[in-house]
């Protein structure tokens, strides 16, 4: 038989990651052989934390706006697209947390601009991510988005940012447990595409932060680059895969769910976490491990932490199948309420 795959990857190119990595701004821009006009995307509070410094270090030698905007919404995206566009833009920056880097990153997918990561926070892997969390009207989609071409992960600026963000960034990555199990699985049974490399990178990244678990604390730089890697390091297995898959798996589809019926009760990542720990009962691996990393880095393990009732709990884990056509330990039909009730007790979460 002759060979005829063929497949794309695309990586960022520069990854500045540590104190004072923001200050380097202008050098990894002159790097990149970047010309014309840029646009900050950022929020009324990341502008102020990062934004503005963004804008006074780049407006020396380049055309500079900032764009202030909200959630990640899908009227955001067409927002930022429209003033890019209208202004033609040859560059679009995200300096904030998920939401606004979310929004920055679709939005320059969809017009064809490169695109800069600047996280604020590490609430979540959507600051090295291939792909894009936005809401359309009441449901949240993940669709495809621009890799960056570069990511400035400033440790100084991030640890001032609330020690819940963190927490929920490296719960974020331990859901990598379960989200390759889930693909390792649908390679087996369905015969999708795998990645033994991306598999291996997200793997080991996810059990990195599990024993890291015990070491990370508020205010402390090192945590801060601890998870700051970590985060990286999975959005470098999507980008390798050419898809969430890595780092997405049944946990996610539990964490959409939840978002979907509950809106706003708790972080990204947190909800990943907590779903995990059911996902990897139900796969059974060590759910146990799971819980323990995440209680111990203080990151909620049960529905009350991120303030769902036990029925939105249940809810959640028997509608999870439907979020997208993915296949998961939770198969095409997903589980009865039952069942769920029945998983969702057996690991302490209700």
């Amino acid at each position: 038989m002759d060979f005829n795959k063929l497949k794309k990857m695309e990586l960022p190119r520069i990854i500045l990651a540590g104190h004072g990595a923001l200050e380097k701004i202008g050098d990894v821009l002159s790097d990149l052989n970047i010309k014309g006009k840029i646009l900050i995307v950022t929020g009324p509070k990341t502008s102020e934390v990062a934004g503005k410094t963004v804008e006074r270090i780049l407006k020396k030698d380049y055309k500079v706006e900032i764009f202030l905007t909200g959630d990640a919404t899908v009227e955001n995206v067409e927002l930022v697209k429209k003033r890019a566009e209208k202004k033609k833009f040859n560059l679009i920056i995200g300096v904030g947390g998920g939401t606004k880097i979310d929004i920055a990153k679709k939005a320059a997918f969809d017009i064809s601009l490169p695109f800069i990561s600047v996280p604020t926070s590490a609430s979540h892997d959507g600051v090295a991510s291939p792909r894009a969390t936005i809401k359309d009207g009441l449901n949240t989609v993940s669709s495809e988005a621009s890799v960056p071409i570069s990511i400035i992960a400033d440790t100084s600026i991030i640890v001032k940012a609330p020690y819940r963000y963190l927490i929920a960034g490296a719960a974020d990555v331990i859901a990598n447990y379960t989200a390759v199990r889930d693909w390792e699985l649908a390679y087996k049974l369905k015969g999708e595409e795998f990645s033994s490399s991306a598999y291996a990178i997200s793997k080991y990244t996810a059990e990195e932060m599990i024993n890291y678990a015990p070491t990370l604390k508020p205010n402390d730089e090192e945590s801060v680059w601890v998870v700051v890697k970590a985060i990286i390091s999975s959005g470098m297995a999507m980008s390798l895969a050419g898809s969430s898959r890595p780092a997405s798996g049944s946990e996610h589809l539990f964490t959409h769910a939840v978002e979907t019926i509950a809106p706003g009760r708790a972080l990204h990542g947190e909800i990943a976490g907590v779903g995990t720990i059911v996902m990897s009962f139900l796969q059974g691996q060590d759910w146990k491990k799971i819980r323990d990393a995440l209680r111990i880095m203080g990151a909620p393990t049960k529905a009350k932490e991120i303030n769902l009732t036990n029925e939105e709990a249940i809810k959640a884990l028997t509608i999870s199948h439907k979020v997208r056509e993915r296949y998961t330990i939770l198969g095409e039909n997903g589980i009865s309420p039952e069942a769920a009730e029945k998983a969702l007790k057996a690991t302490e979460v209700i």
